[in-house]
């Protein structure tokens, strides 16, 4: 696949995704660092990126995300999106900051988790196991649900 034809699709795929309630989410907790109401989103066939979605909270010193992994995905990667002008940009970074006393927000449009060569689509009502690796905190597993892609609060376009 052509280099712009993947990253349209990866930003379309990840701009599609809409704030949900996130009633389901599941919640983790590793040293100072609690994991709240991480989701992804459902995928259709031949799909191969979905994005991860969880707000982090640091009751201890400052920490950082390093890095995530998944079964489901050949890869995961940090990913941030940000406005560049008129263009909405997205990248992926090496870490996510995690304040001390604060909390970081992986959400669309934003900081997200980005899984990469998905290996089957994600069907709504099951959970996808996703290790996170904290520079200080260290590894917690967190059991993301996965949302239908038609969810209530989803953006609208």
């Amino acid at each position: 696949m052509k280099r712009n034809t993947l990253f349209n699709a990866v930003f379309l795929v990840v701009a599609g995704f809409g704030m949900i309630a996130t009633a389901q989410a599941q919640n983790a907790k590793v040293g100072s660092v609690q994991i709240e109401n991480a989701y992804t989103r459902a995928t259709v066939p031949g799909q191969q990126v979905a994005g991860g979605f969880m707000k982090i909270e640091n009751k201890g010193a400052a920490d950082q995300l390093i890095s995530a992994s998944s079964p489901v995905a050949g890869e995961v990667q940090l990913h941030e999106m940000a406005m560049e002008g008129n263009v909405m940009r997205m990248r992926q970074v090496k870490e996510v900051v995690v304040p001390a006393g604060g909390a970081v927000e992986l959400k669309p449009g934003g900081l997200h988790l980005m899984f990469m060569n998905i290996k089957a689509p994600l069907a709504a009502g099951e959970t996808v196991p996703v290790k996170l690796k904290f520079a200080k905190a260290g590894e917690v597993e967190v059991k993301m649900p996965v949302n239908a892609m038609g969810s209530p609060g989803a953006m609208k376009h």
